[in-house]
């Protein structure tokens, strides 16, 4: 029998980290190619270092980008964009020139509103803008280390209820024709998630690195389990101006090509919306997670 030739990519990669707060740049992958088992484990060792990674000079088509995510976990359905065609798990971020509103604008954790939210989020760029389009990412690691232990102790004592319907309810309206509207604004709505109100921990434990991070998204919870949404908000204002400090973040400026890899687990972000009258088109897939602890 002949020898099989092993075509995975097995070189090490470079990791270069580009704030002091979060983030690094990965070269010498090439993610078109198979991907070997030891490579694997370095971008995953680096994501658990760095909570986001960017990768450059990519030449991903979407059945390329999805054989990427599925080395890392199963991928997930998205419940309010339709995918693209012929391939159910990458859904189209697009914001057209003539479009106002963007998607992904506001502080927030992908699927953070389903009982098991999303592990992880690819997000590859298609077509960037000639400026602006950025996209910022915010450390609920490094927010909560830096807390009081008093306060830590406190917030790690409460449960935040989610749901999603009134932001689905308004993305959809701008969806359906709205003259702001964009067409990778959610365009149907899955019931079953709108009448589902899950409830995690303000304070998360990693799965894997057992760090505790913040873990919330404002534009998505209702209120602390056991208080109003009223009493509730300005504790939740208050943890997000603090989450969202510079000191806390960094932004990753998009290339065409450009790939960010991210971990829902610790990590928030926000796309920037500053470049009207240009195209931006971006392709997502989520990478299922299991229940916050």
């Amino acid at each position: 029998m002949e020898n099989q030739v092993d075509m995975t990519q097995q070189q090490q990669i470079q990791v270069d980290p580009v704030s002091g707060a979060l983030g690094a740049e990965i070269s010498g992958v090439d993610l078109r190619a198979p991907i070997g088992d030891d490579l694997v484990e370095e971008i995953r060792s680096a994501l658990l270092d760095n909570h986001v990674l960017f990768f450059h000079d990519q030449e991903l088509d979407p059945e390329a980008q999805a054989k990427v995510g599925a080395r890392f976990g199963e991928l997930e359905d998205y419940p309010f964009v339709e995918p693209l065609a012929g391939h159910p798990k990458v859904i189209p971020v697009i914001k057209e020139p003539h479009e106002t509103s963007n998607f992904g604008g506001g502080w927030h954790t992908d699927l953070i509103y389903r009982p098991q939210p999303s592990m992880a989020t690819m997000l590859y760029a298609v077509e960037v803008p000639s400026r602006g389009g950025d996209t910022l990412f915010a450390d609920g690691v490094l927010a909560f280390q830096a807390l009081s232990t008093r306060m830590q102790d406190l917030l790690a004592t409460l449960q935040v209820e989610y749901n999603v319907r009134h932001l689905a309810r308004t993305m959809i309206q701008r969806g359906n024709g709205a003259s702001t509207g964009n067409r990778s604004m959610p365009s149907r709505a899955d019931k079953a998630v709108l009448d589902t109100s899950p409830v995690h921990p303000l304070v998360r434990t990693h799965p894997e690195t057992g760090e505790s991070a913040l873990y919330f998204s404002r534009e998505h919870t209702i209120n602390f389990e056991g208080m109003t949404p009223r009493e509730s908000a300005p504790l939740l204002d208050w943890l997000e101006s603090h989450m969202t400090q510079p000191v806390f973040t960094t932004r990753f400026h998009w290339r065409k090509g450009s790939m960010a890899f991210w971990d829902n687990r610790c990590v928030s972000h926000y796309a920037l919306n500053d470049y009207q009258g240009e195209l931006r088109h971006m392709h997502r897939l989520t990478i299922a997670g299991d229940t916050p602890r």
